[in-house]
């Protein structure tokens, strides 16, 4: 059995309320996800963790060379008329929530695309799902929610008015994030460094 659903992606249809983005359940199936989260990186904090920074096993491995593969990049691409094949990316992984998870952002601006894959192989939380905001100051005005089902691929292009959130959850949430991002090197470079911030906002001046 294949490791992902090439087919669904391909088939995936771009929603442009309240901003560009694509749902496409199944990316994953459910017999692939038990063995793929077998394999999934022991991780114990509620943070996002850099990929090259963890250690896991080889079916998780596959799914990651997938994501990191041009053949993806291209499929991404062209459901969203963009080229991503000569733009950098970061792969970040989580496999836990936190209370201050989920506020309401836009990713910042040196990001071109961001992927998210899901791992958990059932939700039945209404908390946590994943919401596409109409605004930036209400949770609840939003045009679409994403359970964070295994399986299921979410990708959307980053703008000023990208709002997206979740309401308040603490537990494990299994997910993968993809950055494509802006070319330059000062872009990348600056996409780490907020990273870096905002978990330093978090974890060690300890705003709750």
């Amino acid at each position: 059995m294949a490791i992902v659903n090439y087919d669904a992606l391909r088939q995936g249809v771009v929603q442009h309320d309240p901003f560009d983005y694509l749902v496409v359940p199944g990316f994953i199936s459910p017999d692939v996800l038990q063995s793929v989260n077998a394999d999934y990186p022991a991780i114990d904090s509620a943070a996002n963790h850099d990929l090259e920074n963890l250690t896991y096993g080889p079916r998780f491995g596959e799914v990651m060379a997938v994501l990191r593969g041009p053949k993806f990049a291209s499929i991404i691409g062209e459901l969203f008329d963009m080229d991503l094949a000569t733009l950098p990316t970061t792969v970040t992984v989580r496999k836990f929530c936190e209370r201050t998870d989920g506020n309401i952002h836009t990713d910042h601006k040196s990001k071109v695309i961001t992927v998210l894959l899901y791992f958990n192989e059932s939700w039945d939380h209404e908390d946590g799902q994943l919401r596409m905001l109409r605004s930036k100051d209400d949770i609840e005005d939003y045009a679409a929610q994403v359970p964070p089902l295994g399986g299921t691929l979410l990708a959307f292009r980053r703008t000023d008015h990208s709002w997206h959130g979740h309401t308040r959850f603490v537990g494990e949430r299994r997910m993968v994030q993809v950055n494509f991002l802006d070319q330059s090197p000062i872009a990348v470079a600056a996409q780490r460094i907020s990273r870096f911030g905002t978990h330093f906002m978090k974890n060690v001046l300890g705003m709750r």
